[in-house]
């Protein structure tokens, strides 16, 4: 059992991943402290769930660019990238926190601003994750990403519980002198992230957008590529809703709670992530890990359905707790598949790729805030998950061929 303890810390041996594990973590905090502040206070002050979806796809409206960011990435290298984008994460959180403490603060500069993070923040995850493929040796790909996942996990543990109990306790402009700080560590913390050699050292010069219409069609002629990226995208479209935008209308209107409950629901979602991705750490993951993937998306599905139909909030943490189980699994065991499956020289460009699948999210926030009132929260969430689910199924069946037997080496 201790041998498998060491071997699931054995990415910390790399001392990259030392700096990159402890930046990644605070980021992530950051990022899910605004996550819930700015969506209880748009809600709060505008009353409108078509503005707290709206500002719940903002968040996501980078997805667009993603792609430009893992070509820029390839070619100056990830760590500048990402030092990049963590110092324009701090510039913006130190504006809340003016506008916030002099009592300036509107919705309207919440939206600006949200639009101006939206813009780089899913980047972020691109440079996280093929900084990891760079810098870990293979038969530690699968602890290392399952590590890199919880500083997402307990972030939403840690900025739900937090960023609640800041926000009630002392207002929007003293929540974000945390925030901001958060964001000034992690951008120091990132100087000590390994520099990788970049690909373009090694390749003919071409303009970025010929290097990204080439990850393009790179995804499009692999065929366990293509459904691996099929997949996120439906995933994000009908799964990621629940969780990822609509949870401030749930906690207010379905289970009649303030921010404090909002933060309980969010942290009960990331406590069962957190989980999830320990079991992989200790476990390495299955050899057959595409087909675990699509057996925990399509339970994830079947635990939404269940959730939804859900009035009390008690139940609903419970349920939560279990949805970021499979969440978890799902998602660490997508993210290997895909890193495994794409070589080096492509991996920042098509994992660029991989993030405008992303914009399935705001899409269906936006979708969601329309059709909201005429069907119910139960309704919405049913109907997303029953398409999703079977989509999935479709999707497994018809790449069964290069996904369902598809294996991860060990060392």
């Amino acid at each position: 059992m201790r041998g498998r303890d060491y071997a699931a810390l054995a990415p910390f041996k790399v001392r990259s991943f030392r700096f990159q594990w402890p930046a990644d973590l605070l980021t992530s905090w950051a990022f899910e402290m605004e996550t819930l502040i700015i969506g209880w206070y748009v809600l709060v002050e505008t009353d409108s769930v078509l503005l707290l979806t709206l500002v719940g796809a903002l968040q996501y409206i980078g997805t667009l660019v993603a792609p430009m960011f893992g070509v820029i990435g390839d070619r100056i290298g990830r760590r500048t990238v990402l030092c990049l984008l963590r110092g324009t994460y701090f510039v913006l959180a130190a504006t809340m926190m003016v506008l916030g403490l002099t009592g300036e603060l509107t919705p309207h500069h919440v939206f600006a601003i949200v639009f101006c993070t939206g813009m780089i923040r899913n980047s972020d995850l691109v440079m996280r994750n093929a900084l990891i493929g760079d810098t870990m040796p293979p038969n530690r790909l699968m602890s290392a990403m399952s590590l890199s996942r919880t500083t997402q996990d307990t972030a939403r543990i840690a900025g739900a519980l937090a960023g609640a109990g800041l926000f009630s306790a002392l207002g929007m402009g003293q929540t974000y002198i945390v925030v901001a700080a958060f964001y000034m560590a992690s951008l120091c913390l990132t100087f000590g992230v390994a520099h990788p050699l970049k690909p373009e050292e090694e390749l003919p010069k071409a303009s970025p957008w010929r290097d990204l219409l080439e990850g393009l069609a790179y995804a499009w002629r692999t065929p366990n590529v293509r459904a691996i990226l099929i997949l996120a995208f439906l995933i994000n479209f009908t799964a990621y809703p629940a969780t990822n935008g609509l949870l401030p209308y749930a906690a207010r209107d379905v289970y009649q709670v303030g921010a404090t409950g909002l933060g309980h629901l969010v942290a009960a979602f990331a406590t069962g992530a957190f989980i999830g991705s320990l079991l992989l750490v200790w476990t390495g993951g299955p050899r057959r890990i595409a087909r675990f993937m699509l057996i925990s998306l399509m339970l994830w599905y079947v635990a939404l359905i269940a959730f939804a139909q859900l009035t009390d909030k008690t139940y609903a943490v419970l349920f939560l707790a279990v949805i970021g189980i499979v969440q978890g699994m799902g998602m660490i065991s997508m993210s290997v598949t895909l890193l495994n499956m794409v070589s080096q020289e492509f991996r920042g460009r098509i994992l660029g790729v991989r993030m405008l699948a992303v914009y399935g999210l705001p899409l269906g926030l936006l979708i969601a805030g329309a059709v909201m009132e005429p069907i119910g929260y139960a309704g919405l969430i049913t109907m997303f998950c029953i398409v999703g689910l079977t989509s999935v199924g479709y999707i497994g069946f018809s790449y069964r061929n290069v996904l369902w037997h598809h294996q991860i080496g060990r060392s």
